[in-house]
This record gives C-alpha cells, sequence and structure tokens, in this order.
C-alpha cells in the first residue's frame, strides 16, 4: 500500500478516472467520491494525505470542504475549469497547497504532487522543531515566548510549507526581515537563496533595474548585463521589504511579473521564466497605502494572501526580559565576558515602552554592554526613565452596584485598567499583577461574548 493516500473529488466520471490513473501512477494510493457527500463519507472512512477537489460540484462548493474537521489533516489542491483570481487567491488563503485549471496540465499536476510529499515531510518536521524550539524560547531565528509570539509561531508553521505569498506588517523594528527568513528557512526551499531587498531604499530611477536585471546599452551606464533580483532568487524566496515605497508605475509590471511568472530585463523584448516565492513586508499599514495611492489595490490582494501582523515589543511581556539576555548572551560569546542584567535594571526594562521595538532593544544592549565595566545596573539607562504615573482622577474609579457578578466586576476591572494604561496590554498586566497570557486569555473571552451578542442582535 502506498504511504500517501488521495482522493479525487469530480463529478465528471471521465475526468475523475484519467485524474485517477495520473495521480495513481506517481506512486499514490487514490480513491474517488463525484460529490461533496461521497467525498465526506470517504473521509470518515480513511482520512487523506491530499485532497484533489473541484470547486463546483452537484450539492455544494467543494471549498467549503477545506473547512471541515473530518479533512484536517489533508493537504488540498484545487482542480477546477471554473478558474479565477478571486477563487484562486481565496483557496490558497484557506490553506489550498496549489491551484490547477482544466484540462490539466501533467508537468504542472506532477510537480504538485511532488511539492505535496515535500510539504507532508516539512510539516512534520517543523511539527517536531517548533515543539524543541519553544522550551528554548526560538523559533529559527525569532526569539519569544509571549502569547502573542506563540501565536505567530502557529502561522509561520502553517504558511511556511506552502507557497502562498505572504505580506508581513508591523512597526519599525519588529523583525520583519526575520520573520520573512524563518519562513524561507521552514520552506521546501530553504535550499535555494533568500535574498532581501528594501524598495525604499534604491532609486527610483534605478529599481526597476535592480528587480529585472537589465541589458548591456539598454541606458546609459549600462556596460553589461545585469541579473536582477527575481533571476537572482531563483529557486528561493524574495523578500520585498517597504513594498509601499515602490514607485506606482512599477508596480504594474511587478504584478505581471508575480501573475506571469516572467520577467523581461530593460533592454530585452524577451521574457525570462522565474521560479521564485515573494514575500512583501511593511511598516505601514497597507490598506491605508492603498488608500492614499501608494499602493496599487490589485498588487495589494496578489500579495496579501496570506497575511501575517508582528506585535509590538511593548505588548510582549516576558520576551523583553528573554531578548535583553539573549543579546547580552551574543556579546559575552563574543567578547569572552560574562556580564550580567541586575534586578533593577531589568525592571527598567519592562517598564519602558519600546517605540523603537526589538532593533531598538538591541541596540541598547549593545550600548550599556560597552559602557559597563561589570554587571549591568540600572543606572546604565537613564533614557528608559519611566514616564510618572498619572494622578487618580474620577474617571480611575470604576463604580461597581452591590450584586454584581464577580466575573462582570472582573471584566469591567480589567477593560478600564487597559483604557487608563492606554492599550498597553503589558503595561495592563503587570498593574494587574496577572501575567500577559491571562490578559490575553480574558479579553478573548470578553471579545467572543461581545461577537456573540452582535450577531444575536
Amino acid at each position: 500500500m502506498s504511504e500517501i493516500r488521495a482522493l479525487i473529488v469530480e463529478d465528471d466520471p471521465d475526468y475523475a478516472a484519467s485524474l485517477e490513473a495520473l495521480v495513481r501512477n506517481e506512486g499514490f494510493e487514490t480513491a474517488i467520491a463525484h460529490s461533496l457527500a461521497e467525498a465526506r463519507e470517504q473521509l470518515r472512512k480513511e482520512p487523506c494525505d491530499i485532497v484533489l477537489i473541484d470547486l463546483e460540484l452537484p450539492d455544494g462548493k467543494g471549498a467549503s470542504l477545506m473547512d471541515d474537521d473530518i479533512a484536517a489533516s489533508s493537504e488540498f489542491l484545487i482542480v477546477t475549469g471554473h478558474a479565477s483570481v478571486d477563487t484562486a487567491v481565496g483557496t490558497l488563503r484557506r490553506g489550498a497547497l496549489d491551484y490547477l485549471t482544466k484540462p490539466t496540465d501533467r508537468a504542472r499536476l506532477k510537480t504538485a504532487l511532488a511539492n505535496v510529499v515535500r510539504t507532508r515531510c516539512l510539516k512534520r518536521e517543523v511539527e517536531t522543531l517548533r515543539g524543541d524550539l519553544r522550551r528554548f524560547g526560538c523559533f529559527g531565528s525569532m526569539v519569544g515566548v509571549s502569547e502573542p509570539m506563540q501565536q505567530t509561531y502557529d502561522l509561520i508553521a502553517r504558511v511556511a510549507p506552502t507557497s502562498a505569498t505572504v505580506l508581513i506588517t508591523g512597526e519599525s523594528g519588529t523583525g520583519k526581515e526575520l520573520a520573512a527568513e524563518t519562513i524561507h528557512r521552514f520552506s521546501r526551499r530553504r535550499e535555494g537563496p533568500f535574498i532581501a531587498v528594501n524598495c525604499g531604499a534604491i532609486s527610483p530611477s534605478l529599481i526597476e533595474s535592480e528587480l529585472f536585471g537589465h541589458e548591456k546599452g539598454s541606458f546609459t551606464g549600462a556596460d553589461r548585463r545585469r541579473v536582477g533580483f527575481f533571476e537572482q532568487a531563483c529557486g528561493g524566496t524574495l523578500l520585498l521589504d517597504e513594498i509601499t515605497e515602490m514607485p506606482i508605475d512599477l508596480q504594474v509590471k511587478l504584478l505581471r511579473a508575480l501573475e506571469a511568472s516572467e520577467v523581461t530585463r530593460l533592454g530585452s523584448t524577451t521574457a525570462t521564466r522565474i521560479d521564485v516565492r515573494v514575500l512583501a513586508a511593511s511598516n505601514r499599514d497597507p490598506a491605508e497605502a492603498v488608500h492614499a495611492g501608494k499602493l496599487r489595490q490589485d498588487l495589494f490582494y496578489r500579495l496579501q494572501v496570506f497575511p501575517l501582523a508582528l506585535p509590538p515589543l511593548r505588548e510582549r511581556g516576558p520576551d523583553i526580559e528573554l531578548l535583553a539576555k539573549h543579546f547580552l548572551a551574543q556579546l559575552n560569546a563574543e567578547s569572552g565576558s560574562s556580564k550580567r542584567w541586575t534586578a533593577a535594571a531589568l525592571e527598567r526594562l519592562h517598564r519602558h515602552s519600546w517605540p523603537g521595538n526589538v532593533r531598538e532593544l538591541k541596540n541598547l544592549v549593545h550600548r550599556t554592554f560597552i559602557l559597563a565595566d561589570g554587571d549591568i545596573a540600572a543606572s546604565y539607562l537613564p533614557s528608559l526613565q519611566s514616564a510618572p504615573p498619572k494622578p487618580a482622577t474620577a474617571s480611575d474609579v470604576v463604580p461597581v452596584p452591590i450584586g454584581v457578578a464577580l466575573d462582570e466586576v472582573e471584566r469591567r476591572v480589567i477593560l478600564a485598567t487597559l483604557e487608563h494604561c492606554q492599550g498597553n496590554k503589558n503595561e495592563a498586566a503587570r498593574v494587574l499583577g496577572v501575567s500577559l497570557k491571562t490578559l490575553y486569555n480574558r479579553l478573548n473571552v470578553y471579545h467572543a461574548a461581545k461577537a456573540g451578542g452582535d450577531e444575536a442582535s
């Protein structure tokens, strides 16, 4: 019996039989279902590693099967004659590994099935590695044990083995390039190159040549052919950082390159095929950039197949101390020293709001490491003086009538404290005397209850 089992869900018997033959020829054990009901029955009897499914079936939309618990362990490959950009992006965002159109290209199907095998193996490896790394407070090159970072790791582990485009957002200094590197590291392209390009750091007159390359003599100063970043990244991953800073006219060519998987060098009339996974990043809200005319809406939709928002350091609670110790340990290893943080210094680090996020913390650790002869005391952190507490006012008092349930008292106090701390969850957790994880759990309960109430109304 084959190690990997495939289920073909297709209402056309002839097409289903031909597709089954192709899949079986690649070494898969196969089964056929002609409707969603049959597919669910098959999955109840025996789980499948991969489901090849049509979008339009007699008893419903094929993509709906992706949300069923009985298919939770299956990978999905969409094979449809009803192709569109919206359906392709929608199914990829929901977790499909690939999207093929009818009539099926045999070579592409073969490649997709090979990717299924690699993806299954890679996901098992990522899950094992994720468990090991979490115990040490890191995931790839990323460091953190806080609840927001655990959620980030979960998303990266889910999207890394796929071919989906990822749009990474977050404040400056939150580690967007590290997140992109981690996605690459846990992808099936990890043996290929990882190239990061800051679109805002390249002159607008040169960025097209940098990305797509140019031929000799294509413009003044082009004394030789240049291979662009897209071609350099073939077989690997290309990160387009600060994507909203790319000139708007060049975004049209970028969209064309993403859709056609080919680029044309400046001065050439011949297109070059590319095999690149593109990740994009921005410290601006992409939706606001679209509204401001800085980012094309069609490019935004094409890039945001899988959005990944990185949390600011001020919301990461225990990670502040963990990162401070991590950066200090790196410097100690480089210099052969054994400097340590004092308890008072760590307390001051926790009280700071970190507008520059992890980058600010890393630079501060380096500066204090240079200044301190021995252990790093709070006196080496004069710039991190906390803002004085606001004087209590009537608005800082939470009125609680007699007879109110304790759960409701807790809810009012937590929400009022969070408002008092201007949304800073780390500070609110400290004031309340609870862990950041506990605070997040309570807030999730309140949000769920509110959502339920809104739906009921």
